[in-house]
């Protein structure tokens, strides 16, 4: 996994990780705008069957409105995606976009601590994971 994700590994079905995901990005204040499932999309668009994984585009509102208001092209890249992907039947891995490497796109002051924000709360989120992991 590269520098631009923050990722963690679960020891739950797919299924469960997706949901647990959901809530725990509600719980630090997410929305879910865009829900893509990479594997009925590649299946319908290519015909190539991949793991079960889906795309979810979270959004912060404050955060978003902090950003645009800094730099208005950050909007090319919110919402910040949120990556649940299977790797077996027990294990899922949870990727996450890294705000810091929002700094590479646009090195512009104001956005350090939006970024700062966002990725304590990502951090937070995927760490609530594994204190749900045991609740089947």
């Amino acid at each position: 996994m590269g520098d631009y994700t923050i990722s963690t590994t679960l020891a739950r079905p797919y299924a469960d990780a997706v949901h647990l995901v959901r809530t725990a990005l509600g719980e630090q204040g997410f929305g879910i705008l865009t829900e893509i499932d990479l594997k009925a999309t590649l299946k319908s668009k290519l015909d190539v069957d991949v793991a079960p994984q889906v795309i979810l585009g979270a959004c912060r509102p404050a955060l978003a409105y902090e950003a645009l208001t800094a730099e208005p092209s950050i909007a090319a890249v919110l919402p910040c995606n949120v990556v649940v992907r299977a790797l077996d039947d027990r294990t899922t891995v949870v990727e996450a976009f890294d705000p810091d490497a929002m700094m590479g796109l646009a090195d512009n002051p104001a956005l350090h601590a939006v970024a700062a924000d966002a990725k304590q709360r990502i951090t937070a989120a995927l760490a609530a994971l594994h204190s749900n992991e045991g609740d089947h």
